[in-house]
C-alpha cells in the first residue's frame, strides 16, 4: 500500500491545487495519508461557478500547480484524479433491474457491475452526461430495501439509483484541460464526494449527515444516510458572492473587497464596535475610504444566511429533515469564516461544525493542506484508496477511458520504470503506456489536433 502514489487535482473557481500522496499504516495500524507534494495556483479567469469557461487559462494554471507538486515530491506526474462541479450538476433518481441467467447461484459483484453498466446507458438529454451512477437500496426478487445483495439468491436484481449528471460540454472542457497537459484522468469525481472522503467518518455517514462544501464559485450539498449517499445538489452562490456583496455594499474595488473578506471577514456583526473602521486606498490621487467593519459583517451574515436557508430547503425537499443525527459538516474555503457554524445551526435548527481533512501523516506539507479549503484535493487522493460505496467496483463509466483524446476500451499496458526514472503517479509506482498509433491515427491527429473528449462526436 505504501508504494501506491495518487495525485488529486482540484480545479476550483479561485485556485487549482494538486496534491500527491500515499496511504500508510501508522504504529496504531490506522491508515494515514502521507502528503508528498502540494502545488497551488490562483485562478482568476478560468472557472466560473465551478465550470471551466476558459480552457487556455485553466490549462496554464493546472500546468503550474502540477509542476510544483511534481518538483516537491520528485514524481513524474502522469495520472490524476480530478474533480468537477457546476450549478448544472443534477441528481436524478432512477431505478433499473436485470434478470440473471444463473438463478441457482448467489448474486455476485459482476451482477452489480452489469446493472451499473446498464444504468450508464440510460437515455438522457443530448447535452447532458452521466458522471456517476450510485445505488441507494437494492431489490432482490421483489424484496426491497436490501443493503447488500451479494451472496443472496435471486433471479431479478434491481436498485434505486442516483444518476449524477452534468453538462456534457462542461465535462468535456475538464477533459480537454487534462489532455492538453499530457495527463491522464483515472477518476473524475464530483467535488463534494471527494471532500466527503477527506472530512467525514463512517459513523457520521451511518447516523445521517449533510456535507456542505462552500467554495469560491459554488456551494455543494451531499446528504448521507445509513451509510449511503442519498442526495446531492449544487448552488451557484459561495465565497465569490460574499466578495461581490462587499464590493457593492461598501462601494470599493473587487480586489479590495476580497482582501477585506479574508482579513476582517466575520459573519457575526456583534464582534465589531460601531466605530471600528479600516481605511481602503482610494483610486488615483483620491483620499482613502473608511469602511465600517460592522457593515462588512452584516453583509456577510445576510449572504451566508441565504446560503444556509437554501441548504435547509434542499434537505427538506430531499426528505431528510430531522433525520440527520450527525448534523451538518461545513468545509471548503469559506468554511473558516468566523460565525459560520452559528449561522447554519440557527437557520437549519441542526448542529453544524467545520470539517477538516484528517488522518494526515504529520509533516510540513500535511500542515498546509489540513484546512477546509483543501478538502477536495485531499479527498481526490483518498479516492485512490477508498470508494464512495464499497458495494460497487466503479463510480464512473468503465468504458470512458481517454488516451490522447482517443477511446480505448482495453486496460492500459503497464511497464515498470528503471530505478533511475522518477516515480510515476498512479498504481504501484508503474507508468501507463498509451497504445501504439498507426499512421492513420497520426494523420487524424494532425488534421484534428484537439477533440473535446472521447465522447465528442465531432
Amino acid at each position: 500500500m505504501g508504494d501506491k502514489i495518487v495525485v488529486g487535482l482540484d480545479i476550483g473557481s479561485t485556485k487549482v491545487c494538486a496534491v500527491a500522496g500515499r496511504v500508510m499504516r501508522n504504529n496504531k495500524d490506522l491508515e494515514t495519508l502521507e502528503v508528498l507534494g502540494v502545488g497551488e495556483t490562483q485562478l482568476n479567469d478560468g472557472v466560473a461557478k465551478g465550470s471551466v469557461v476558459n480552457v487556455n487559462n485553466t490549462v496554464s494554471a493546472i500546468r503550474r500547480a502540477v509542476s510544483e507538486a511534481s518538483n516537491q515530491s520528485n514524481l513524474n506526474i502522469h495520472l490524476v484524479n480530478v474533480n468537477f462541479s457546476g450549478s448544472h450538476v443534477l441528481s436524478v433518481k432512477s431505478s433499473g433491474s436485470i434478470t440473471r441467467s444463473s438463478s441457482g447461484d448467489e448474486i455476485q459483484i459482476e451482477d452489480i457491475d452489469h446493472l451499473l453498466s446498464d444504468m450508464y446507458r440510460t437515455s438522457i438529454p443530448a447535452d447532458k452526461e452521466i458522471i456517476h451512477v450510485l445505488p441507494m437500496d437494492f431489490v432482490v426478487d421483489g424484496e426491497t430495501n436490501v443493503n447488500q445483495p451479494v451472496g443472496r439468491n435471486g433471479v431479478k436484481l434491481g436498485a434505486d439509483f442516483q444518476l449524477i449528471t452534468a453538462q456534457a460540454n462542461a465535462a468535456r472542457n475538464v477533459r480537454k484541460c487534462i489532455i492538453r497537459n499530457n495527463l491522464q484522468q483515472e477518476t473524475m469525481m464530483l467535488s463534494s464526494l471527494a471532500s466527503g472522503l477527506a472530512v467525514l467518518t463512517e459513523e457520521e455517514k451511518d447516523a445521517g449527515v449533510a456535507l456542505v462544501d462552500i467554495g469560491g464559485g459554488t456551494t455543494e450539498l451531499a446528504i448521507y444516510y445509513r451509510g449511503v449517499l442519498r442526495h446531492v445538489a449544487v448552488f451557484p452562490w459561495a465565497g465569490n458572492s460574499l466578495t461581490s456583496d462587499i464590493q457593492a455594499g461598501c462601494k470599493i474595488m473587487p480586489d479590495q473587497a476580497e482582501q477585506l473578506k479574508k482579513r476582517f471577514g466575520n459573519a457575526d456583526p456583534g464582534e465589531y464596535n460601531i466605530n471600528e473602521v479600516v481605511a481602503v486606498p482610494g483610486l488615483g490621487n483620491r483620499k482613502p475610504k473608511d469602511v465600517l467593519l460592522k457593515n462588512v459583517a452584516v453583509i456577510m451574515e445576510d449572504r451566508l444566511r441565504e446560503i444556509a436557508a437554501l441548504v435547509q430547503a434542499e434537505v427538506i425537499r430531499a426528505g431528510y429533515e430531522g433525520k440527520l443525527l450527525a448534523g451538518i459538516v461545513l468545509t471548503g474555503g469559506t468554511a473558516l469564516v468566523p460565525g459560520l457554524e452559528h449561522i447554519f445551526s440557527r437557520v437549519t435548527g441542526t448542529e453544524a461544525k467545520v470539517g477538516y481533512p484528517e488522518n494526515l501523516e504529520p509533516n510540513g506539507r500535511a500542515d498546509l493542506v489540513a484546512d477546509p479549503a483543501y478538502a477536495t484535493a485531499v479527498g481526490l487522493v483518498w479516492a485512490g484508496y477508498k470508494t464512495i460505496d464499497d458495494r460497487i467496483s466503479f463510480i464512473s463509466d468503465p468504458t470512458r477511458i481517454s488516451y490522447n483524446e482517443e477511446v480505448v476500451t482495453q486496460p492500459p499496458i503497464r511497464t515498470y520504470p528503471s530505478p533511475s526514472q522518477p516515480i510515476q503517479s498512479g498504481q504501484d509506482k508503474t507508468q501507463v503506456e498509451p497504445p501504439k498509433k498507426g499512421w492513420l491515427s497520426w494523420l487524424k491527429d494532425a488534421l484534428q489536433p484537439v477533440r473535446g473528449s472521447e465522447t465528442d462526436p465531432y
